[in-house]
């Protein structure tokens, strides 16, 4: 498929020279369930040249109400072959390399090491910590989302920045599941915050725009609450 056909509808919101830096770049995606479906799913259709898909679960009969790559069919398989195969039949031109694994100390680093953005779509405070100190030494910006309930929460982190700590605060970095193992997660509140977050890679990317640097944007969908607040 030629390049202007695929991204007709991406200009004039993107140059042609923006969409081709778009098609050179590497993003790294951790985690593929309600954030990273939904980031895997649009990144894909934006043209990020080389998406690298992180996560070692399966699917699971309560990933159905809210997980985009998940299906009745797809129960037991690997989130990342999933993710992988999605790409794949949205984007062939796309360079797309999915690893079957929960990340530590030790594999993050070698992950993202030579990436231009990292997506955290984690469930988890502590391994965050983990990936924002992987980041830091390979130099990579991070767009961290959070969701529970029908509240999401979106921020991007650099190498230089507190990040997580201006959020949780130290003491949380042994923390476990965030509340969202109370409250529960809604689809459209997933992939509402999904979209945010791709739009904070893309923004990177291209240095354009405002971004939510040293900054959280909180959604609250049952009221309609919006809020930017300054984490410094």
């Amino acid at each position: 498929m030629e390049f202007k056909e695929r991204y007709d509808r991406n200009f004039n919101t993107f140059s042609p020279e923006e969409q081709k830096k778009l098609g050179a770049s590497t993003v790294v995606i951790i985690g593929l369930g309600g954030l990273g479906g939904g980031v895997c799913e649009m990144l894909a259709r934006v043209g990020i040249g080389r998406l690298i898909l992180v996560d070692g679960d399966v699917f699971e009969a309560g990933n159905l109400n809210r997980q985009v790559l998940s299906e009745e069919r797809l129960m037991g398989v690997p989130k990342a072959e999933a993710a992988r195969d999605r790409v794949r039949a949205v984007n062939s031109g796309i360079e797309v390399i999915h690893r079957i694994e929960f990340l530590d100390e030790k594999t993050l680093y070698e992950t993202i090491k030579g990436s231009d953005v990292v997506m955290d779509c984690l469930d988890s405070i502590d391994t965050r910590f983990k990936l924002q100190d992987a980041a830091k030494k390979a130099g990579v910006p991070i767009v961290s989302g959070a969701i529970a309930g029908v509240t999401g929460q979106v921020t991007t982190i650099f190498p230089e920045d507190k990040g997580y700590a201006l959020i949780y605060g130290e003491k949380s970095r042994k923390q476990g599941k965030g509340v969202e193992t109370k409250t529960g997660n809604i689809a459209y509140c997933a992939l509402f915050t999904a979209a945010l977050q791709s739009s904070e890679c893309v923004k990177i990317i291209l240095n354009r725009g405002d971004i939510l640097r040293n900054k959280l944007l909180v959604a609250e969908l049952w009221t309609n609450l919006f809020e930017v607040m300054d984490l410094v």
